[in-house]
C-alpha cells in the first residue's frame, strides 16, 4: 500500500493551541455508547409511550437505520473529503477529517466528539421532524438512526484497532484499509460498502486482491 499518512502511532496529535479545544477534540471510544445508548432508550420509550404499534416501530426503525447508512456515505464523501481553496477552509477541513487520514490510528480521533456529535444529531433531528411531521413516527425512526450511527462509530474504531477473525468483518476492513492507505478517493462506506457499490465509488476486485498478497 502507499503511505498515504503522516503517522501510524496510536498517539493523538496537537491540534489546537487551546488545551480546552484541544480536549474538545478527543474522546475515548466507548464515550458515544453512554451518550446515544440512553437516548436511543428515550426514543424507544416514547414511541409505545404514543402508541405506536410494533409492526409500525419496527418498519420506521429499520428505515432510520437503512438512511443513517446512505447519510454516512454522503457526509464521508461530500462533506468530510471536501477540500476547499482558503486557507482557513483547508483548516477546517484538517480538523473535521483530514487529520484522521494523516494520523489513522490517533487512538482518540476514532469516534466522532460529543461537541461535533451532538449539534449534527440535534439537526438531523430537526430535519427529520420536519420532513416526517408526526413525533410518534419520528421517536421510533431516529432510534434506528441513531444504531446506525453508533454502529458506524464503534466499527470504525474497531477497524482501526482490531484484528477481525471474520471473514466478512475482513472485507469490510479491508474495503476502509484501501480507502486509507490506497485511494482515498474510493471506498466512503465505513459501516457497509452497499453505496460505493451503487454509486461505483469502491474498488475494483483485483486491486482488492492485490492488497491481500
Amino acid at each position: 500500500m502507499k503511505k498515504n499518512y503522516v503517522s501510524n502511532s496510536t498517539e493523538s496529535t496537537r491540534m489546537f493551541r487551546s488545551s480546552f479545544m484541544e480536549s474538545l477534540s478527543k474522546v475515548h471510544f466507548s464515550v458515544p455508547l453512554f451518550i446515544y445508548i440512553p437516548a436511543i432508550a428515550v426514543f424507544i420509550y416514547l414511541a409505545f409511550a404514543n402508541g405506536i404499534s410494533a409492526g409500525f416501530f419496527a418498519l420506521y426503525f429499520l428505515g432510520g437505520l437503512a438512511v443513517w447508512t446512505i447519510t454516512e456515505y454522503l457526509l464521508h464523501r461530500y462533506i468530510f473529503h471536501y477540500v476547499p481553496k482558503s486557507k482557513w477552509g483547508l483548516r477546517l477541513h484538517f480538523i473535521f477529517h483530514g487529520v484522521h487520514h494523516d494520523y489513522p490510528k490517533d487512538a482518540k480521533r476514532l469516534v466522532m466528539p460529543p461537541s461535533a456529535s451532538i449539534p449534527l444529531a440535534l439537526l438531523f433531528y430537526f430535519l427529520f421532524l420536519w420532513i416526517l411531521q408526526n413525533k410518534t413516527n419520528l421517536y421510533a425512526f431516529f432510534p434506528g438512526f441513531l444504531v446506525g450511527y453508533l454502529i458506524y462509530d464503534m466499527m470504525h474504531y474497531a477497524m482501526h484497532h482490531y484484528n477481525f477473525k471474520s471473514s466478512l468483518m475482513k472485507k469490510v476492513k479491508q474495503h476502509h484499509m484501501l480507502h486509507h492507505y490506497d485511494d482515498s478517493t474510493k471506498g466512503y462506506g465505513v459501516s457497509t460498502a452497499l453505496w460505493d457499490v451503487i454509486f461505483r465509488s469502491g474498488f475494483p476486485k483485483k486491486q482488492k486482491n492485490e492488497e491481500k498478497r
